[in-house]
């Protein structure tokens, strides 16, 4: 009889053994599903962002390719292309879009040969010679330029900057390129500067030892090891440099003039592609004549020449990019 419990209550405790073992992995397998279930959610939130993201591009180079068409069944592409002069709104109507071109590239020319160089000294200064406490004050000061309103900018060079260039250049008109340019170059270091200090600090402190080994001075070392190792993410800084400059609006519809010609001095006024499409989209033109229309095949050349300078930039990042 007492043989007879003893079994039983072995035969009870193996059997329990087995259930709590099934039961933890039951847990464990309802875990696992739940943790795959979230996981995939996030990874469908993930892509609807991404689609998002292509969608509105798509959407945008739909349209503007739809309304162009509209655009070039009235005016050849050639024409387009070549013709020296810019009235659209004129009885005498010409379309050369290289007039536009032409006040886009001064203006950038003169913006980016302020950004790309100070930009460059500051990222190097804030990388490699700046304390802990002076690149915690200097940074977030320096990103307060990137968050001033543009119309700012634009009064801004319109009132002040122009002044002073005039006490210069007596003969510089009210309106120009030039005070534009180097307004536009002031709003656009912080881009320059922030972007290009991540990629030299992201540079590993083994080459700073090493140059340092070799017996270079700080200012050897930034120049010669730091910026070399860094220079397709400080490419990449000045190719969204560049679209930002081809890409800004407000400082050269107030500044520039908003008059076509077809120069790259910066000493005269000039229109660019955006300021004429400010210009056109505030004004009373019917939709779907060929003077609105050419708001379209304006903004169609901004996309290619944007879509050209991303293009260089990834090949910049793909060419010169350091593997540590």
């Amino acid at each position: 009889m007492r043989m007879s419990q003893t079994t039983t209550a072995t035969d009870a405790t193996m059997s329990s053994v087995p259930m709590d073992g099934s039961a933890k992995l039951a847990e464990y397998a309802r875990t696992k599903a739940q943790r795959k279930r979230r996981e995939r959610a996030i990874e469908m939130v993930l892509l609807l962002a991404a689609c998002v993201s292509v969608f509105t591009t798509a959407g945008i180079v739909y349209i503007l390719v739809k309304e162009s068409l509209v655009f070039f069944a009235e005016v050849p592409l050639w024409t387009f292309l070549t013709d020296t002069q810019w009235t659209p709104l004129f009885s005498d109507a010409h379309f050369g879009i290289m007039v536009l071109m032409a006040g886009t590239v001064s203006s950038s020319l003169v913006a980016l040969s302020i950004a790309i160089p100070l930009g460059t000294i500051i990222a190097i200064y804030l990388s490699e010679f700046a304390g802990h406490k002076t690149r915690e004050i200097l940074k977030p000061i320096l990103e307060l330029l990137s968050g001033v309103p543009t119309i700012i900018y634009g009064y801004f060079a319109l009132l002040f900057v122009t002044p002073l260039l005039q006490k210069i250049y007596p003969d510089l008109p009210g309106f120009n390129v030039l005070s534009a340019g180097i307004v536009m170059g002031i709003m656009i270091i912080p881009y320059v500067s922030s972007l290009s200090e991540d990629a030299m600090r992201a540079v590993p402190m083994s080459l700073r030892e090493g140059s340092y080994a070799m017996g270079a001075t700080r200012f050897q070392t930034a120049v010669n090891v730091v910026v070399p190792a860094a220079f397709s993410g400080i490419a990449s800084a000045y190719i969204l440099g560049i679209s930002r400059a081809v890409g800004e609006t407000m400082i050269l519809a107030v500044a520039a003039g908003m008059q076509p010609n077809l120069s790259l001095n910066p000493l005269e006024p000039a229109a660019t592609i955006t300021s004429y499409i400010v210009q056109v989209a505030l004004g009373d033109l019917p939709h779907g004549s060929v003077g609105y229309q050419t708001i379209f095949a304006a903004g169609l050349s901004l996309l290619v020449l944007t879509l050209c300078f991303n293009l260089l930039g990834h090949w910049l990042r793909r060419r010169f990019r350091e593997v540590y």
